[in-house]
Order: structure tokens, then C-alpha cells, then sequence
């Protein structure tokens, strides 16, 4: 994946890592036996990470590909701005 904007790739990277912390507390918390209200936060808190992340990997991809948006144009990746429609949406 390609994204031209060190800010925008630092805070998707961050999100990322977090995530991948709060799923190793939820594996840990199933391993052992802790109680379901942990398990459910932990496993809240990851989900949520994980939209987080998705949401700005499409916005930057959308952000490139507006900057220079020709009907049908793609951006670095080959990604048409449809594509990139449907694929935010498919994370709602």
C-alpha cells in the first residue's frame, strides 16, 4: 500500500499496532477464563481500532485520487474512485 503522506501513514500505523495490543489482551483474557464483560471490551476496543484504521486508509486514498480526479482516473494503486466508494462502504 502506497500513501504519499508520512502523517497520514504514522496515524494508520498507530492504529494498527494498538489494535493489534488490544487483540493480544483479548486473546490473553479468553486464555484465561477471564469474565465475558472483559473479553466484550477488549474485543470493542479492537473492532473499533480496526474501523478507525480502515476509514483513514480510505480517506487518504481518496484524498490522491481527488487531487487529480479525471473521470474514471485511478490513483498510484489503480484504485478508480468507485472502488474506493465501494470500499468504504463495505466498512460500514
Amino acid at each position: 500500500m502506497i500513501i504519499e503522506n508520512a502523517d497520514a501513514q504514522r496515524k494508520i500505523l498507530n492504529r494498527l499496532k494498538r489494535a493489534q495490543g488490544q487483540l493480544a489482551a483479548v486473546i490473553a483474557a479468553v486464555e484465561t477464563e477471564s469474565d465475558c464483560r472483559t473479553v466484550v471490551t477488549q474485543l470493542s476496543a479492537v473492532s473499533s481500532a480496526l474501523d478507525r484504521a480502515g476509514f483513514q486508509i480510505i480517506a487518504t486514498a481518496m484524498k490522491e485520487c481527488l487531487a487529480d480526479p479525471d473521470d474514471g482516473a485511478q490513483n498510484a494503486e489503480g484504485v478508480s474512485l468507485a472502488e474506493l466508494e465501494k470500499l468504504f462502504l463495505s466498512l460500514s
